[in-house]
């Protein structure tokens, strides 16, 4: 079986042909050690040194030579959209203050459907639209790019 080995971003080198495509949703890109498919059907093992958060456009490159190119695939989300810049930081601030992946997208925000904060939102004044769109929210800080957990200091935790 084939086996991918190392996670190289979008915008990084790598050696060989590109085999195809995988397409997976935000929880299916944070991976270190699964079995997967690709969108062309080819079998492989994904077995990275450490736990990853692939993004769209990234590369899983196999020790057997050749890449495989990473998809984010649509999945439901609202995106959100206020009226200037100031309304858009104070409603992504009460989105961090709730610790929710959330992705930047220039003048809107992008979160995970969600009913409660959908109605939040309302409430502060900023529109969602709910859509199928790919989610790539942003890294954390503390997370050096990952999206799951960060450091407080003298202690950490995940989400």
């Amino acid at each position: 079986m084939l086996t991918a080995t190392h996670h190289i971003p979008a915008d990084g080198e790598f050696s060989g042909d590109i085999r195809g495509t995988i397409t997976l949703d935000f929880d299916n890109r944070r991976r270190r050690r699964i079995r997967l498919k690709s969108d062309e059907g080819l079998v492989f093992l994904l077995n990275l040194p450490e736990v990853s958060t692939l993004r769209d456009g990234d590369f899983l490159q196999f020790e057997e030579g050749g890449v495989i190119q990473v998809k984010a695939a649509a999945e439901a989300v609202v995106d959100i959209r206020c009226d200037n810049t100031a309304h858009l930081v104070r409603v992504a601030w009460h989105l961090g203050n709730r610790h929710l992946p959330t992705q930047l997208l220039g003048g809107r925000l992008r979160i995970r459907q969600d009913h409660v904060i959908e109605e939040m939102v309302q409430i502060l004044g900023a529109t969602p639209q709910r859509l199928n769109a790919p989610f790539n929210p942003e890294g954390g800080a503390y997370g050096h790019g990952e999206t799951q957990g960060h450091d407080h200091g003298d202690h950490t935790h995940a989400h």
